[in-house]
């Protein structure tokens, strides 16, 4: 049975005003994102016949400006990187090879792969592009994570139950839910913002699942669950989980029932408090 120490502070630090994060992982700083949605428009003409002009350029800018100021060794992205299921069409293929063709050299790249991701691991390989041209490596990973570190930070998508070893980390990292609140104010206006969730695992989903036999809080039982961070999506038309709408439903199996506590956070770092009660 492993038994790791866990830190008393997190190692996630949401970067004001942006859904992405700094991770420090071992000697390592990674750039946290989720839910790129690459080709998104595209996908609302194909599925549903709502032309919205493309916004990949500023999704783009907003990225490579985001590595540019924060000089990371690795960018991770928690899936979704693109939007369609399957093999990516002409609009959304074209957006990620630029995209590739935009950042820095050297920077290393791991996608864990979403739901929407489709066999992106069949063409996002090196002397294929859009990586022929990118030095750095990239490597894809399956959606229920890994973990980066010495077992410091779980990074999986959320769309199925985490591995093991991501239980093992201090925090673990998802996307996947698009997590939003809804906000009302004094007048009876209404708006919808991306938000962050913060807070502990509960152990009672995960229990039982005979794959988590031997993951070291499980069997200590003891009160020290890992840290939990749901982040917020990278693609700001994309939607999400009204997290604070009484008898809304998550998206990632073990939630909300994985929460022992969770806490919304807007992208400016106010804190809202516990989530269903905002």
């Amino acid at each position: 049975m492993v038994d790791r120490s866990r830190p008393s502070v997190t190692r996630v630090e949401p970067i004001p005003n942006e859904p992405a994060a700094i991770a420090v992982a071992g000697t390592e700083r990674a750039l946290l994102i989720a839910d790129y949605h690459a080709g998104y428009e595209a996908g609302l003409r194909y599925e549903h016949g709502v032309d919205v002009p493309s916004h990949a350029s500023e999704r783009r800018e907003r990225l490579c400006s985001l590595l540019e100021r924060t000089d990371p060794d690795r960018l991770v992205v928690l899936g979704d990187l693109m939007h369609s299921i399957g093999e990516p069409g002409g609009a959304e293929r074209g957006e990620l090879e630029v995209l590739f063709e935009s950042f820095p050299s050297a920077l290393d790249v791991t996608v864990v792969k979403g739901n929407h991701d489709g066999r992106i691991e069949t063409w996002l390989t090196a002397g294929q592009a859009p990586m022929s041209e990118h030095p750095g490596s990239v490597t894809v990973v399956s959606g229920d994570g890994i973990a980066l570190g010495a077992n410091d930070i779980g990074v999986c998508h959320g769309h199925t139950w985490p591995a093991p070893d991501v239980l093992e980390c201090a925090v673990v990292c998802l996307g996947h839910e698009h997590p939003c609140v809804r906000l009302v104010d004094e007048l009876g206006g209404r708006r919808v913002e991306r938000a962050w969730l913060r807070g502990r695992l509960d152990p009672t989903p995960f229990r039982d699942r005979p794959e988590y036999d031997g993951v070291s809080w499980l069997e200590r039982g003891d009160d020290s669950p890992p840290q939990v961070v749901v982040m917020p999506a990278f693609n700001d038309l994309a939607g999400g989980t009204w997290v604070n709408r009484s008898g809304q439903s998550f998206l990632a199996p073990f939630l909300p029932a994985g929460f022992a506590s969770a806490e919304a956070y807007l992208l400016d770092g106010t804190r809202l408090g516990p989530y269903e009660s905002v």
